[in-house]
């Protein structure tokens, strides 16, 4: 268990640098008007986690804890919009429709509200 936890966390270290170095250059290219960088992260994550979803499931037979510590360690931490996107993707995929709306409507709407209202009680304290 120790041997897991440490490797989630090197795993989410490297994530974590990477989301940063990808961002910050795609942010010194294309300049402050737009979250650019944000953007390509987000993206290149989707990208990434479905490649790598399809290449556990049939080409690299890895254990449930290398997945674990690769799409949750690194992924989770390059960006948690990947794990969104792919677990949406999974209901869509089991024709999960009203779940995979709801999924998008529920995190992006309440994802707002909590934003605002976070904001809102911020100011207030």
């Amino acid at each position: 268990m120790i041997h897991k936890i440490g490797m989630l966390a090197l795993a989410g270290a490297l994530g974590t640098l990477a989301r940063y170095g990808l961002a910050g250059l795609v942010h010194r290219f294309s300049g402050a008007s737009f979250p650019w960088g944000t953007a390509v992260v987000n993206i290149a994550g989707c990208f990434l986690a479905g490649l790598l979803w399809a290449m556990f499931e049939t080409r690299w037979p890895v254990s449930g804890e290398t997945r674990t510590i690769i799409l949750v360690g690194f992924m989770g931490a390059f960006t948690t919009f990947s794990a969104f996107i792919l677990e949406t993707g999974e209901l869509a995929r089991s024709a999960e429709w009203i779940y995979a709306a709801g999924n998008v409507a529920g995190q992006t709407g309440l994802g707002f509200i909590a934003l605002f209202a976070g904001a809102a009680i911020g100011r207030m304290i």
